[in-house]
């Protein structure tokens, strides 16, 4: 079981290593295209994508979940309905109390 362990260990350093040095690749190659006057995001976001088909090759896409609304239908803030212990009110009328 150690052994095994072990195994495991040495092949997450190793993929560990290789994702430190893509990383510093990146890196690298945006500072050039800065310095160069080029734009760098494009780039950054395409090596991205490879990256991330090659990790995700191995591994099952993920579905988004339905999503659900934070609050119903009928929730309204300017309305003043709808639940909500805080409720605006106007201020008091007349001068300030300074002096």
């Amino acid at each position: 079981m150690q052994e095994e362990l072990n195994a495991q260990a040495e092949k997450y350093k190793e993929k560990q290593r290789q994702l430190e040095e893509e990383r510093r690749r990146q890196k690298i190659a945006m500072w050039e295209s800065m310095q160069e006057g080029k734009s760098y995001k494009g780039n950054l976001k395409l090596n991205q994508q490879e990256v991330e088909s090659g990790a995700s090759a191995s591994t099952v896409p993920k579905s988004k979940p339905n999503k659900k609304p934070l609050r119903g239908g009928g929730y309204n803030p300017l309305s003043g309905e709808g639940g909500g212990t805080c409720s605006w009110r106007p201020g008091r009328r007349g001068p300030s109390a300074g002096g």
